[in-house]
């Protein structure tokens, strides 16, 4: 496997040194990083994620993922995590990429699949083995953002091939619940969806099971498994996710950004706040303000 990897990691790290984190393919991001990093905290798309070189660690609610050198963590839903890069040295960086999955293309291969049984319950993002089937298309996709007049014909092609070897490999169980309506996976997407929308708003479990045709209790008990989280749970993460953001561009207004992302008390906001970020959100978001400015243009 390592043997198969070494073409991989040469072309990723070509690209980040000439376009950095966005590549000129759409829905394919890099990363590398020379030291340990994080924690860090974003919400995870339906996607593969392939680390090349040097190690991180995912975590979803209570769960921890850890996936190193030819192991890639494909997330089936939109849920919001913490993560940390673990294992990375100067001679050695951390490499990896990120593809976005098309849940259109899922369901449009999933047609005339017939009946597939839903897994047994589990977390909406998994660690797999990186297979010889996906290492050829990948590598074909990175060398396309040297011939940028391809990548509108070829990529979508070759993205299209990847989803098919995750659906078909045996990464592809949960993953392939997304592409079928019914699925018990995609009606919990349905009230993630509402969630992710509406995340200022009160959340009525009811309502939510409703969105997933399911009772309150089932609903309750799906949902838990696939984010490792109470819907509130979900909802509260997503909040402070929020509310980080508006930190970098609202200085000076703990308070209103607390009552925009749906608190009535500026003190819970602060309190729950530092319980998942580790400081008050004042202090917080001065510390991350002073980080991007001392990184420069």
């Amino acid at each position: 496997m390592d043997d198969r990897l070494t073409g991989l990691r040469a072309s990723v790290l070509s690209l980040w040194r000439a376009h950095g984190r966005q590549t000129p393919i759409a829905g394919l991001v890099l990363a590398s990083a020379e030291v340990p990093t994080g924690p860090f905290h974003g919400v995870y798309r339906p996607s593969l994620c392939a680390v090349l070189q040097g190690a991180k660690v995912s975590r979803l609610g209570g769960q921890a993922f850890r996936y190193d050198a030819g192991k890639c963590l494909i997330a089936s839903l939109d849920v919001p995590i913490r993560a940390e890069i673990v294992e990375a040295r100067p001679d050695a960086p951390y490499l990896a990429l990120a593809l976005e999955i098309d849940t259109a293309v899922v369901a449009e291969l999933m047609l005339g699949q017939g009946n597939v049984a839903d897994p047994p319950p589990g977390a909406a993002i998994e660690v797999h083995d990186l297979g010889g089937a996906l290492i050829d298309p990948l590598e074909r996709l990175l060398a396309l953002a040297e011939r940028p007049q391809d990548i509108p014909v070829l990529a979508p092609m070759i993205r299209r091939e990847i989803v098919w070897h995750l659906l078909t490999g045996p990464q592809g169980g949960r993953l392939r619940q997304i592409g079928l309506a019914d699925s018990r996976l995609a009606r919990i997407g349905r009230a993630i969806g509402w969630i992710r929308t509406h995340y200022a708003e009160p959340l009525r479990v009811a309502h939510l099971a409703a969105l997933a045709g399911m009772s309150p209790a089932t609903f309750h008990r799906h949902f838990k498994a696939a984010t490792a989280m109470t819907p509130v749970q979900f909802q509260k993460s997503l909040r402070l996710q929020e509310a980080r953001r508006l930190l970098l561009t609202r200085p000076g207004d703990v308070a209103g950004i607390g009552f925009r992302i749906g608190y009535d008390s500026p003190s819970q906001f602060s309190r729950e706040y530092r319980r998942l970020f580790g400081e008050p959100p004042g202090r917080d978001g001065a510390e991350l303000r002073r980080g991007l400015a001392e990184a420069g243009p």
